[in-house]
């Protein structure tokens, strides 16, 4: 089995893939130190700012940070050496982070407290609130900017992300912490928590599609790729595996608009690893074979 071993320990990242760079990048923050940048393409380590738990790319240059200091910031990655716009006034410290629409909204959710929280850069202030009874552990805008797919407890809401109404609402057979839905057709999703399994459910119905079986630990995060072609997850065991999709005949992207899993691919941390947080693919990713 192929893979690329990454020397961190615990990822809190986003994983960009810049459509005009070829190398993939990857954002890592570590509990207590600084947060680094990694070009796997290399194996360099460019060391970036203060940790923080949520970390998000817009458009390859400003990058979205919140944690534990209940701030969020907005760095420059054009300009290293310029302070960050900071935005504070969160009722709590910050889970997730992610970019709606602009970079002049922003999505954020606490780690004790439920909801989604909308935040106005320029006011610095929240506008709107989805609600949610438990705390929110990955907030995912779709790829076609209409939906916003959240996980919490054992649910995965899917939202209206221009009027934020409740569109759907699963419940899932354990405790979720990640959930994604297939940007291509729309009509399936993936979650992942507690039970160490990676499932795909029927966006429509709710229905479980397949169950994918090889982590070793809970999986904290799971992300389509841009053109829904694979996916991945990340674990406590300290690995991402990249799931590979099957070739769908014309009857069955009809039926389904996407398609079931057929492989894996282990992107291994080091022995040292702990866990996998988070990880994000962006939306303009290279090109999928």
């Amino acid at each position: 089995m192929n893979y690329t071993r990454l020397n961190t320990n615990t990822l809190f990242a986003h994983v960009p893939f810049p459509r005009k760079r070829r190398r993939e990048s990857i954002v890592d923050g570590k509990m207590k130190k600084m947060p680094h940048f990694w070009l796997l393409e290399v194996s360099k380590e460019r060391v970036g700012k203060p940790l923080f738990y949520g970390l998000k790319i817009m458009d390859t240059h400003l990058l979205l940070t919140g944690g534990v200091e209940k701030m969020l910031r907005i760095f420059n990655l054009n300009r290293p050496d310029a302070p960050p716009r900071e935005v504070d006034k969160s009722p709590g410290s910050i889970r997730t982070v992610a970019w709606l629409h602009s970079d002049q909204t922003i999505l954020s959710s606490c780690t004790d407290i439920g909801g989604v929280r909308l935040w106005d850069v320029r006011s610095g202030n929240i506008v709107q609130t989805l609600e949610t009874k438990s705390p929110v552990t990955s907030a995912e805008v779709s790829q076609d900017g209409r939906y916003i797919t959240t996980a919490d407890g054992s649910s995965v809401k899917f939202w209206d992300a221009n009027h934020f109404g409740l569109v759907k609402s699963y419940n899932m057979p354990c405790t979720v912490e990640s959930a994604s839905l297939e940007p291509k057709f729309g009509n399936r999703f993936i979650a992942g928590g507690e039970d160490l399994w990676v499932h795909v459910f029927d966006f429509h119905s709710g229905e479980q599609i397949t169950c994918n079986k090889g982590h070793h630990g809970p999986v904290h995060c799971v992300r389509f790729s841009p053109m829904g072609k694979s996916y991945a997850s990340g674990s406590e065991d300290g690995t991402i595996r990249i799931w590979q999709t099957s070739p769908a005949t014309a009857d069955e992207n009809e039926a389904t608009g996407a398609n079931g899993a057929a492989g894996k691919v282990k992107v291994g941390a080091n022995e040292a690893a702990r866990k996998i947080e988070g990880f994000h693919i962006s939306k303009d990713g290279p090109n999928e074979g």
